[in-house]
């Protein structure tokens, strides 16, 4: 019973902190300067910019991510075109398929030399995506 009333009863509120940051410094920055920092503080993904500050000052690594739009809708629209093979690569085998089953032996040939030429087509429009991948890898990505 003794213990219970020499106990002071919980206020509520936050905890106190065991170290608490009480120590404050100010600087002054040129609007180049400032506009520098912001930049710096906006790539480094740090939500709290006295947390950025301190990493900078105690140099505790920075980590700085670039998020490319241009890289990402690239990205973003071969996927897509990536997609769109893959439905033709099996829309294709569907009709190959169809032709031997339905087709006489006179028909089929001429409609598969006519799906041969779309083939090759097709294969050459890859060709160029490749090329035009690896133009936009060196140009964008290896920096």
């Amino acid at each position: 019973m003794e213990n219970e009333q020499k106990k002071t009863p919980h206020k509520g509120g936050r905890h106190p902190k065991i170290d608490p940051a009480v120590h404050r410094y100010s600087i002054s920055l040129t609007a180049e300067e400032n506009a520098q920092f912001l930049i710096l503080f906006e790539s480094s993904g740090i939500n709290v910019m006295a947390h950025f500050i301190t990493a900078c000052i105690f140099q505790k690594g920075i980590k700085s991510v670039k998020i490319d739009k241009a890289t990402m809708d690239y990205y973003i629209l071969l996927t897509a075109l990536f997609g769109q093979f893959r439905a033709i690569g099996v829309n294709y085998n569907q009709v190959v398929k169809i032709m031997q089953r339905n087709f006489s032996e006179k028909k089929a040939p001429v409609y598969l030399y006519k799906l041969a030429k779309e083939t090759i087509e097709l294969g050459v429009l890859c060709q160029k995506i490749i090329q035009l991948t690896a133009e936009f890898e060196e140009k964008h990505l290896k920096k």
